[in-house]
């Protein structure tokens, strides 16, 4: 799973989000490293609604625009859940080392 979508479906763990406020939900919990344009998280919810990760929960209309609200769904729940466990076990092959590699000064 992309860092985006990964992001994009993290965005949703709350709660519906029409685009934009998941666009700035993704880059604050991404620390500013997921920057989504408009085009491409479109693009993204329409392949991850095909996907069945992702769903409309609702449409409304403000200011005679529509908006549209995405929700994650129990699949897209679980696809994330095991993405989040996959890293977290690669990090660990990092992180859960103690000792410094041979020939390496320790600070």
């Amino acid at each position: 799973m992309s860092e985006p979508t990964y992001f994009v479906l993290a965005a949703l763990l709350d709660g519906p989000l029409h685009g934009y406020g998941i666009i700035k939900r993704a880059g604050e919990q991404s620390g500013g490293r997921v920057r989504l344009a408009v085009g491409t998280l479109y693009g993204a919810l329409d392949r991850l609604a095909g996907d069945g990760l992702v769903a409309v929960d609702r449409e409304e209309t403000v200011q005679g625009r529509p908006r549209r609200y995405y929700r994650l769904t129990e699949d897209g729940r679980l696809a994330l859940t095991r993405e989040a466990a996959r890293m977290e076990q690669a990090a660990r092959v990092v992180t859960g080392r103690t000792a410094p590699a041979p020939g390496t000064a320790q600070a």
